[in-house]
């Protein structure tokens, strides 16, 4: 399945952002976005996922087909490990989780409990949960925070697997994964034009530059 964005234009608090904004991500490869914090990077992807509408242009598959992996990790701390994964698997209408317990180092803590798990391990669960969405395209903000250098070798190994077996992925990153099928794309052309201080917005031009 093929991502086409076409002359996306979105907003953060009202504001735009972003604007103009196209790309086209073919399967197997992955586009990892670029730029200074506050350029846009979470707020589009956000877009794409469908979380919220765009101000303009297109995107060519729709929401059902992404699965969206952003900084929370979206766990019940009173469930387990198993319980977790689990319940991610019924809502997306798949049940065996084992895989995804193997291919995150999660077998040796499927009874323990989230709120017992360390930082790493709950970001290695919340991450688990893309392998059981059965979901082409995969979104994903900053996926490597408070993981050690281990575990971001070992999920980038699970999203070249993704890659490999005809999937796609969407990254904003600070870190590099090593992909091969990765390019890139710098955000700084299609930062919006904020009116200037005066023009009765409230606020000046740097405005967005005061949020990750």
């Amino acid at each position: 399945m093929e991502l086409r964005v076409t002359d996306l234009a979105c907003a953060r608090g009202g504001l735009p952002v972003l604007e103009g904004v196209s790309f086209t991500v073919q399967p197997g490869r992955a586009l990892v976005l670029r730029g200074p914090n506050g350029i846009g990077k979470t707020t589009l992807l956000r877009t794409l996922a469908g979380l919220q509408p765009p101000l303009a242009g297109s995107v060519s598959v729709p929401p059902e087909s992404m699965a969206y992996a952003a900084h929370a990790d979206g766990l019940k701390a009173t469930l387990t490990v198993t319980e977790n994964l689990g319940f991610w698997a019924r809502v997306f209408g798949t049940h065996d989780i084992e895989p995804a317990l193997q291919r995150m180092n999660l077998s040796g803590l499927r009874d323990r409990l989230a709120q017992n798990l360390s930082a790493g391990q709950k970001r290695r669960l919340g991450l688990a949960r893309l392998l059981v969405t059965n979901r082409p395209i995969w979104v994903l903000d900053e996926p490597t925070v408070s993981l050690d250098t281990d575990s971001v070798a070992l999920f980038a190994g699970v999203v070249h697997d993704h890659l490999k077996n005809g999937g796609l992925a969407l990254f904003a990153t600070h870190i590099e994964l090593g992909l091969a099928s990765a390019d890139t794309l710098d955000l700084a052309p299609f930062k919006a034009k904020i009116p200037e201080e005066g023009t009765g917005t409230g606020f000046d031009g740097g405005f967005d530059e005061a949020f990750a």
